[in-house]
């Protein structure tokens, strides 16, 4: 009897696979590809073949069959700006995760290896709030300048999936809930959600608090300056924005534990750079709360630096006053993908139909 789901979760290295049985984790590998394997391919989705055989081959020696499995999830990739759910593959969200409508990433990746291993038997496959989950208002969108729009970027999969769980323990369903829950990881995204949608949040890629590795909003006349100096090119500033930017810059390292070491061997710039981090962190948490009207059930503090004792003690006095701050530390995005999935199988959502003739707005 068929009573497993597969959870695929494709990245630039690695593919994380995934079985549970209800809501419990049953086996999960994280299936490595060497640089040199992966020089081999000109374009992401030329990985194909070797990922999914990868995950065939894994499933053998589990011992696990397709007649085994309900369902398959995996990872949303780039597409088309969407709500937020869990979603049926259809022939039209493959065709767009083919050709990148949105960029090449790996996570393209994850529904259509999910969609090929369902072809072999008689299963349902998902993806479960991608990247692209976009639920702005317009008013949300305007930058400042006409030729710049603000996009919905963000961690829309650990942000929805930390939403429904503290609904729940809030005796709530998650569509009454108003929540602001900041993702606090390698990038960072504050969002307030309220009945279910992401109303707004910073790209974590260029805005908001800066974050282990990204310089978050900066001054832009001065960075405008900063590019137009003839110090860096252009591929050497995205680098420095994104990837060498945050705590990576300030510290020379993007792990919280080592700047917790550095400050607890008396380190007081390291303190004082965490502590920025941080107080950038709660003036982002401060401003989405204007977004909800201070009508605020819990803020959540989720992602890998909510680990860090020190940043969440910097953190909740400067914003216990406008609502009980929760911890849900860590980012799960195997467990996440699943139960985006079990909420279908057991009836409390619909899954969603993806069309790629309109953009979701």
């Amino acid at each position: 009897m068929s009573k497993y789901v597969l959870a695929i979760n494709p990245g630039s290295t690695s593919t994380k696979v995934a079985i549970f049985e209800a809501y419990e984790l049953i086996n999960e590998k994280n299936l490595n590809h060497s640089t040199e394997e992966l020089e081999k391919f000109k374009k992401i989705t030329d990985q194909y073949d070797l990922r999914k055989d990868l995950i065939l081959e894994w499933l053998e020696e589990i011992n696990i069959n397709i007649d085994d499995l309900k369902a398959i999830v995996g990872r949303g990739g780039l597409l088309r700006p969407m709500p937020g759910g869990t979603y049926e593959i259809t022939e039209p969200m493959l065709e767009d995760l083919k050709i990148g409508i949105q960029g090449e990433h790996a996570s393209n990746l994850g529904g259509l290896i999910a969609n090929s291993i369902a072809k072999m038997g008689d299963i349902k496959a998902y993806i479960v709030d991608p990247v692209a989950v976009d639920e702005f208002d317009d008013v949300a969108r305007i930058s400042g300048i006409p030729e710049i729009e603000r996009r919905s970027l963000g961690h829309a999969l650990n942000i929805k999936a930390v939403g429904h769980r503290v609904a729940t323990e809030l005796n709530k369903r998650f569509n009454d809930a108003s929540l602001i829950i900041a993702h606090l990881g390698g990038g960072i995204s504050v969002a307030p959600v309220q009945k279910g949608r992401i109303l707004d949040y910073n790209n974590a890629n260029e805005m908001g608090p800066f974050s282990p590795e990204r310089t978050g909003s900066l001054p832009v006349g001065d960075l405008a300056n900063l590019c137009f100096s003839g110090k860096y090119t252009y591929s050497e500033m995205k680098v420095k924005l994104r990837g060498k930017g945050g705590l990576t810059a300030y510290l020379g390292t993007n792990d919280g534990r080592e700047v917790q070491k550095m400050i607890d061997s008396g380190d007081e710039r390291a303190k004082l750079i965490y502590e920025a981090m941080g107080y950038q962190i709660a003036k982002e948490i401060g401003a989405m709360a204007t977004v909800l009207k201070g009508d605020i059930d819990a803020i959540v503090l989720t992602g890998g630096l909510a680990y860090s004792k020190k940043l969440v003690e910097f953190i909740s006095p400067m914003i216990d006053f406008i609502a009980p701050v929760i911890l849900k530390p860590g980012g799960d995005e195997m467990v996440a993908l699943n139960e985006g999935t079990q909420r279908v199988l057991i009836g409390d959502e619909v899954a969603k139909i993806y069309e790629n003739e309109v953009v979701f707005r």
